[in-house]
């Protein structure tokens, strides 16, 4: 028991899923990491499937949305924690391990969303339902499978910049190609 909990410390904890909700419970964007499944000899790593997600998504929902304002923002689930925050109109919820410390999440999510509000001026439930790809986008700068990667928020939103630009390099390009010029 005692290695399997170094062999956990070593690798750090996880979050296992990103959802942003708004204040019906409808789903504006989730991302869904590694559940954890422990094994015999070590904790072992698995994709959700569409009937776990389903039934995290309500169950979580539910519990947050039902959440008075001045109540803490770390609430357990299960052999996980959730962590979330409501900006405006939309709640940001992560599902991290317990061994996580929630306040560096609930900084993750702060720094998400300065870095949403940054990119499209003041960030609404428009923006990322018309602009999704780009929000994701902004997450995976954020997060790579299931563990926080950039902290500072200039590093990833140069990496926003270099990306539309190649995005529109790639649309001139087209553009003259179908033009034939």
């Amino acid at each position: 028991k005692r290695e399997r909990e170094r062999e956990r410390e070593r690798r750090g904890a996880m979050i296992h899923f990103v959802l942003l909700q708004n204040r019906q419970g409808k789903s504006r964007l989730n991302k869904w990491y590694s559940k954890q499944k422990v094994g015999e000899e070590d904790v072992e790593y698995e994709p959700y499937d569409k009937r776990e997600k389903a039934r995290i998504m309500r169950e979580v929902t539910g519990i947050v949305l039902k959440r008075k304002g001045k109540v803490s923002n770390f609430v357990e689930y299960g052999d996980m924690v959730i962590v979330y925050r409501r900006y405006a109109g939309l709640y940001f919820i992560f599902g991290v391990d317990k061994e996580d410390n929630p306040l560096i999440v609930l900084d993750l999510i702060h720094l998400f969303v300065e870095v949403l509000d940054h990119y499209f001026g003041s960030v609404c439930e428009l923006d990322l339902i018309y602009n999704f790809h780009r929000a994701y986008y902004i997450l995976d700068e954020l997060i790579l499978g299931g563990h926080h990667q950039e902290p500072q928020k200039s590093v990833v939103l140069g990496s926003i910049v270099k990306q539309d630009e190649l995005v529109e390099e790639e649309r001139g390009d087209f553009v003259s190609f179908m033009t034939g010029g």
